[in-house]
């Protein structure tokens, strides 16, 4: 296994904002943390944003990611104690979200899920498709990605340097480290008990033309089970939902009364 993974502020603050809101951000299978970066300008607004960067050789299993992420949300909050702590997981990171507050609920005031990953053990094409991913030429893998692309987001709502980011943070990715994120993600099983030990106020946001998972009915089931959940489905939007140009995270944590209640001042 590689090195621990690390909190990353992709564009923070101009300025210290440590009394505002913790916003940690875990994310989708490439593990960059990068690809937040749309959504930063609005989340900025009210929240001090952390992004988790998994090494894109980081062969961790679950128990092990959890751990880290744990530990390095202790060490944030022993050096700047904050008034809520928010933690979003999109994707692979939504998977890894739950791990988490199951872990260590009392780290955590709200939950965030972004078209969670905990539907892909689920029989369906892409799960069947897994079983065949292992190493291949190194053209071939790169050119699995274009391919991929497609599916993996609704291009025609991404603009073209967002399209080109994405692409470059999948195939940043190793083969060996796509194959065990795709392998864990195959492998994942979080109980319905554990899901009704949920407490913090969630939202579960998911994409009506995700062409990878079945992301509206995972947020039904997901939202029956947790008890104090809300659903939020973008009805035009595929799995990479936070690059595309008109979804602003910010403003849908606003319209189902997550923010909090008095904005934070900017400085310390």
């Amino acid at each position: 296994m590689s090195d621990s993974p690390y909190f990353l502020a992709l564009r923070s603050p101009r300025t210290p904002q440590p009394n505002a809101p913790l916003f940690i951000y875990l994310p989708g299978g490439d593990g960059t943390g990068q690809l937040l970066y749309r959504q930063l300008e609005g989340l900025e607004k009210t929240f001090d944003i952390r992004c988790l960067e998994i090494p894109p050789d980081d062969l961790a299993n679950w128990e092990q990611l959890t751990e880290q992420v744990v530990g390095l949300v202790k060490t944030e909050l022993k050096r700047s104690p904050r008034s809520a702590v928010y933690l979003c997981g999109e994707s692979f990171g939504g998977c890894l979200a739950l791990k988490v507050i199951n872990h260590s609920p009392h780290l955590f005031d709200y939950l965030t899920l972004v078209n969670p990953a905990s539907a892909f053990n689920r029989p369906s094409w892409l799960y069947w498709l897994s079983f065949l991913a292992r190493p291949v030429p190194n053209l071939i893998y790169q050119n699995f990605w274009l391919w991929f692309l497609p599916i993996l987001a609704a291009l025609g709502r991404i603009e073209a340097d967002d399209r080109r980011a994405l692409l470059t943070a999948v195939q940043g990715m190793t083969q060996e480290t796509s194959v065990w994120r795709v392998a864990l993600l195959r492998e994942f099983q979080f109980s319905d008990v554990d899901l009704r030990q949920i407490k913090q106020p969630t939202l579960v946001i998911a994409s009506g033309r995700d062409s990878i998972l079945p992301s509206v009915d995972e947020a039904k089931r997901l939202t029956k089970l947790i008890p104090n959940s809300k659903t939020h489905v973008l009805p035009d939007s595929g799995h990479a939902c936070l690059l595309e140009a008109d979804v602003y995270l910010h403003d849908i944590l606003q319209s189902v009364n997550l923010l909090p209640e008095r904005q934070p001042v900017t400085g310390g």
